[in-house]
């Protein structure tokens, strides 16, 4: 007989099916896991439900799925992009709007839609801890025009979390741009004319890009309009008369030019109380390399504003022990999709490590044990002398091997997923050949700067304070740990809100001071990233290559001065160019195989030196 399918199976099932008629889309493929949800033109991926099903857990999944199906049915993508403004702010709030619209045909028309999407929206505001916004400027302004306008489109007040957040916003966009917003209800079923009323918004809202070029090339830093070349950096010199410039856009991918300038004194507002007690420019990174941050005058030095804040802390102590086992299981249950070809690639790897700690045999020596094997050619031929044979250890050196892992918002869903199972696969690997393994991540304790900018403010904002954020590197698996004990903490690296900003150059020193201390002859340090260093609020008060700039000075004291081997391997961005020993992939997918064919090669290569005969003076 048949088994009885499972409530979580069947809630699946309908809500596809759901999606399916919403969408008008018999063939649409619906998936479920553990990413945020998304659809790459030809799937719908879902967040996976989990055992212990909710109602508010329900009625999120159900909103992402009717968000996704809605889109699908009445969003035109040709005449989205026809009429998108180019201005990077401008292209978020034209999106936000757009979105707006979309789910507002739904709320109208389903009142269970509505529902969902509320619970949906509800939730994401949650999450980005909009309910603890209290100023202007830290709130993302795409965000709120988009709230508003679906405020105009449904007459749904904005979801409880983020009330406060829109009010902040709300006189000053009435004032600027109230009337053409009212006009977005007139022509929510047209997505052209639509679209031209978006534009009007943003023109009403100075957001528009007709003259940031010309001050982009001036470099003046006059601020009168938003630059879309400083992607996420919410800098401004204070005196604009425009109440948006400052504000930057939560949708880029946080690139910030070199073009920056030095000394800006804007700050994007209080997060949350919390000053320490030693003075600005006092502290410095850990353990930096002797003369590390010493540049010409023209360049200030790197220094942490404060390190009061920063801190190392286990995986286990961020998250509670069920919602850990949680994402652990949404992790293995994508380990299943690549075990076959990942395991392959592992088992490869393995035989290469354990060919190379095999003993071999040193032959034709004089004496030693007697060689079985050409007793042969001394019974034909009695003249010839008896061979003998010595047993010797091939030189494979004790290994530790550090896996350093980007853990920024930039590597959210796909990659960030990849990556623990890759680790996890690779620890399990390198453990049964009996190298030890050192699992960890680095990311930033807050966006925009938390308590370290706070104390910047208090302190009357000094310019070129240095790096200013909260420093969170974490701890996912010790060297001396079996990974049995700790595989449940990679599962942390799919929970949502841990990944944030990405400070690389002190998190490379933290984990090469880590090495330094192992006992181990040979120390490799492997680091995964997708690409620069970013942090808006450091960026935004320093030159605009400050945080580059001292990652390019430790990889190279690293690479020229340490004993460690360093590795890195980039997602989707080329880190050739900071690593002397690199490899880039563009899919992430392609992640596990390539971390084990560069340690292969890199033990090839070792064992190739040992190997290599030394010749007489």
């Amino acid at each position: 007989m048949k088994e009885p399918e499972s409530p979580i199976e069947a809630f699946k099932r309908y809500t596809a099916a759901t999606m399916r008629a919403i969408a008008h889309r018999d063939e649409l493929n619906v998936t479920f896991g553990p990413d945020a949800a998304s659809f790459d033109g030809e799937t719908a991926k879902l967040p996976a439900p989990s055992r212990n099903l909710t109602p508010a857990e329900l009625a999120l999944v159900r909103g992402e799925a009717d968000s996704i199906a809605l889109r699908l049915r009445h969003h035109d993508a040709e005449k989205h992009g026809r009429h998108r403004p180019s201005g990077q702010m401008g292209r978020a709030v034209y999106d936000a709007v757009e979105r707006a619209r979309v789910e507002a045909i739904g709320c109208r028309a389903m009142r269970g839609v509505a529902e969902n999407l509320e619970a949906a929206l509800d939730e994401h505001c949650r999450r980005q801890g909009y309910a603890r916004i209290s100023s202007q400027e830290d709130a993302p302004l795409p965000e709120v025009v988009g709230l508003i306008a679906r405020e105009i489109l449904t007459g749904r007040q904005p979801p409880e979390s983020a009330r406060a957040m829109v009010e902040l916003w709300r006189e000053t966009l009435e004032e600027r741009a109230g009337e053409s917003l009212h006009e977005l209800a007139t022509c929510i079923d047209d997505q052209e004319a639509f679209a031209e009323a978006i534009r009007r918004v943003i023109s009403d809202l100075d957001l528009s890009d007709d003259s940031s070029a010309e001050e982009d090339e001036e470099g003046e830093g006059e601020g009168d309009e938003n630059d879309p070349a400083e992607g996420d950096s919410d800098d401004s010199d204070g005196e604009s008369t425009n109440p948006l410039s400052a504000q930057g856009s939560e949708e880029g991918d946080g690139d910030t030019e070199e073009g920056s300038e030095a000394g800006t004194d804007d700050a994007s507002g209080e997060m949350m109380p919390g000053m320490g007690e030693d003075e600005p420019g006092q502290s410095s990174p850990m353990d930096l390399p002797p003369g590390m941050g010493r540049n010409d005058q023209r360049r200030p030095a790197y220094v942490p504003f404060t390190i009061e804040f920063d801190e190392v802390v286990g995986a286990a102590e961020l998250c509670d022990p069920e919602e850990l086992a949680r994402l652990r299981h949404h992790l293995d249950q994508q380990l299943a999709s690549l075990q076959g070809v990942v395991t392959r690639l592992a088992n490869r790897l393995q035989r290469r490590l354990l060919a190379q700690q095999t003993r071999a045999w040193e032959f034709d020596l004089e004496e030693g044990l007697l060689d079985s094997a050409r007793l042969a050619r001394v019974v034909s031929n009695p003249m010839q002398s008896l061979s003998y044979k010595m047993e010797k250890e091939m030189n494979f050196r004790d290994t530790v091997v550090s896996l350093l892992i980007d853990n920024s918002g930039s590597m959210r869903g796909r990659p960030i997923t990849v990556a623990a199972m890759s680790a996890d696969i690779l620890a399990r690997t390198l453990e049964r050949c009996g190298v030890k393994v050192e699992i960890l991540g680095f990311t930033t304790r807050a966006w925009k700067g938390g308590q370290s900018r706070e104390k910047w403010i208090a302190r009357g904002k000094p310019p070129n304070p240095g790096r200013l954020n909260d420093l969170r590197h974490i701890i996912y698996k010790e060297a001396d740990e079996p990974l049995r004990r700790s595989r449940k903490n990679l599962g942390l690296m799919l929970r949502e809100g841990i990944l944030k900003e990405n400070i690389d150059g002190e998190a490379l020193l933290w984990a090469h001071n880590r090495l330094i201390g192992r006992p181990e002859e040979r120390r490799v340090l492997m680091v995964i990233s997708d690409g620069a260093p970013v942090d808006d609020s450091t960026l935004s008060v320093n030159p605009g290559n400050y945080l580059e700039r001292h990652l390019r000075e430790v990889i190279g004291w690293i690479e020229t001065r340490s004993p460690v081997e360093l590795i890195a391997i980039g997602i989707g961005h080329d880190v050739t160019r900071y690593y002397r020993r690199a490899v880039t992939i563009f899919d992430a997918d392609q992640l596990g195989g390539t971390m084990m064919e560069q340690l292969a090669a890199l033990f090839d290569e070792d064992q190739r030196a040992a190997r290599r005969p030394v010749r007489a003076a």
